[in-house]
């Protein structure tokens, strides 16, 4: 998975050039679950590095998109563009309430869905996300 692979060996792999900079824009994409504005981006760069300007996260983000290692999600009701790591095989966990315990679903549950969503709604799929709650076999029984 992208995320766990050395910012070194994705640059590499990808032809760019690792500066200072897109190091500290592939950690910040890395970090977080959830996309985020190149705005956001921005002021978490900034507490890594005051020097670094806005123009500077959208060459960065244009180049990491261009060579696969984010994605731009375009939310047209509100006008705005949010990025995220290119996860490149999405994983699905099952996580227990009461202990936090996380188990790995090794199969998308849902992939075969997602087809019939896009032939029948006509909307192109770029992923999604999937997450169950519960109790583990050990926090079961101690509820009952």
């Amino acid at each position: 998975m992208l995320k766990y692979i050395d910012n070194k060996d994705i640059f590499k792999e990808c032809g760019i050039k690792k500066t200072k900079q897109r190091n500290i824009l592939l950690n910040i994409l890395k970090e977080e679950e959830e996309p985020l504005t190149a705005e956001e981006i921005f002021i978490k760069a900034r507490e890594r590095d005051k020097y670094i300007n806005l123009s500077t996260i959208y060459r960065t983000l244009n180049i990491f998109i261009s060579k696969d290692i984010a994605i731009k999600l375009n939310l047209e009701k509100e006008n705005k563009s949010m990025f995220q790591l290119n996860m490149m095989d999405h994983q699905h966990h099952i996580r227990c309430i009461s202990c936090n315990k996380k188990i790995r679903i090794d199969k998308c549950p849902i992939i075969g869905y997602e087809y019939f969503i896009e032939e029948n709604t006509n909307f192109h799929i770029i992923g999604h996300k999937l997450e169950l709650y519960g109790y583990c076999s050990k926090c079961k029984d101690k509820k009952q």
